[in-house]
């Protein structure tokens, strides 16, 4: 029953009027996020009583849209309800408390290292990120306010930078705050410039500045964190950055490769204030998700009416753990394609313009340690001692051939070999694949041992 305040309207009129007035008054992006999968559970005893999905619904649409949905109601039935949020387990009311965001304005130019195609409208939302994705959009819709700092972690190729980014465009967008992203690497660089200037007077110019750029900003953004391992004066200039905002409630967002936990190396002082907020993951994406990111890929492409469903099945089947090797798998194809001028794109088509990049990739989704491991048993020794302070040479030259190998058959970065192998630098790794590659011109019997070691991966 309809609670006599709504004028003779029935739950389902009621709740459509409702619905569609919030989509006028909220952008896209926010209405869909917060509001599509809503819904009327009852009207009653003065109170409006709605199902949300999500623990976190409760929170933004109580602290961000109490008021916005308290009008609406009002304006559909002429009476000043109450409203709860429910979930599907829980019927107890929600204690709400309103809060309006402000915009504070700024008149310098800034840059923000934002890239304008990273949005929330561009995320293909799936199971294994459909929680991440709703945590960037209440950072987004209220920085500073809740789940400070936002800790991202994930694998590579996951999608997590390209959040980070639609939270700072959203955020740029729709208020005055100033936003910047960069990564660890170029925080790291930029500190330890401060030592290299000439004078003591440039060098104190050069600190100020660095203090004013990532200190004197609404919303830091900093990807890629656990690139600060082994790099101890800039964990401490990073602590005292992460402390002069989150003291004046500017919002920080982080993103690693793994969680606050497994980041064992870094400062335990730093990794305590990465879990104050809101740490979450985003798992490697399921089939279903891999072939909508397929589905909207192709869409835009001249040939997208060429390429059935059992293609895209066949993309999603091979490529099951990063994004950024479904997007390699169909621009190979549409290059093949171009190339070839084929009447239809068929699964024996797909297989062929594709054999090698899979058989790549075969060896690109092999884990560091997958790849040590091999080289430890080819050279009868451990993994341990591989990553080890050791320098004998029985042990660096092995050493320098996994670190070849793993910039040779992961997609990895050399920042990241170098922290799987005892936090050594990434000029480290990056001398120990020149060396093997030089060696590999004239050395016929090396080149017999990384291929049988490759054999063995």
């Amino acid at each position: 029953m309809v609670d006599s305040g709504v004028k003779r309207m029935s739950n389902v009129d009621f709740w459509d009027n409702f619905i569609k007035i919030i989509s006028q008054k909220t952008n896209p992006v926010s209405f869909s996020t917060w509001f599509m999968n809503i819904d009327l559970v009852k009207i009653l005893n003065n109170t409006v009583v709605i199902k949300v999905p999500m623990q976190m619904h409760k929170k933004i649409l109580g602290d961000t849209y109490y008021s916005l949905i308290e009008d609406t109601i009002f304006s559909l039935t002429g009476v000043n309800y109450d409203v709860e949020f429910v979930l599907d387990s829980e019927n107890e009311p929600l204690e709400t408390l309103t809060e309006t965001i402000t915009k504070e304005t700024t008149d310098n130019y800034y840059e923000t290292n934002l890239i304008a195609k990273y949005s929330f409208e561009t995320f293909v939302v799936g199971d294994t990120n459909r929680f991440a994705k709703t945590a960037a959009m209440a950072v987004a819709e209220q920085p500073g306010k809740i789940y400070n700092p936002l800790f991202i972690y994930g694998k590579s190729g996951l999608g997590k930078t390209h959040l980070m980014h639609a939270i700072g465009n959203f955020i740029t967008e729709n208020t005055d705050k100033k936003v910047l992203y960069t990564t660890s690497d170029n925080f790291m660089n930029e500190f330890t410039g401060i030592a290299k200037t000439n004078s003591n007077e440039s060098s104190l110019d050069y600190a100020n500045y660095f203090k004013d750029k990532y200190r004197n900003v609404d919303v830091l953004i900093i990807d890629d964190i656990q690139y600060l391992v082994g790099a101890e004066k800039t964990q401490q200039e990073f602590f005292h950055t992460f402390n002069s905002l989150h003291q004046a409630n500017k919002q920080i967002i982080i993103s690693s490769d793994r969680s606050p936990d497994d980041l064992k190396k870094l400062e335990e002082r730093l990794r305590s204030r990465f879990t104050w907020g809101l740490p979450v993951d985003i798992y490697p994406p399921d089939f279903e998700l891999r072939c909508k990111i397929l589905k909207i890929k192709i869409s835009k492409l001249e040939i997208s009416s060429m390429i059935g469903e059992d293609v895209i099945e066949f993309l999603a089947n091979s490529c099951e753990n990063d994004v950024r090797y479904l997007e390699g798998a169909v621009t190979r194809l549409v290059a093949y394609a171009s190339l070839t001028l084929p009447q239809k794109i068929d699964l024996e088509f797909a297989n062929e313009a594709l054999k090698d990049f899979f058989v790549k990739q075969t060896y690109s989704t092999n884990s560091i340690l997958g790849i040590q491991t091999a080289v430890a048993n080819y050279y009868n020794t451990t993994v341990d001692t591989l990553k080890s302070k050791k320098r004998s040479k029985n042990i660096a030259y092995p050493r320098q051939i996994a670190m070849y190998l793993c910039r040779s058959l992961t997609d990895e970065s050399f920042p990241r070999i170098g922290l799987e192998f005892g936090g050594r630098d990434h000029s480290t790794v990056m001398h120990a694949c020149e060396k093997i590659k030089k060696d590999l011109i004239d050395n016929g019997q090396l080149k017999e041992i990384i291929d049988e070691i490759k054999s063995k991966i």
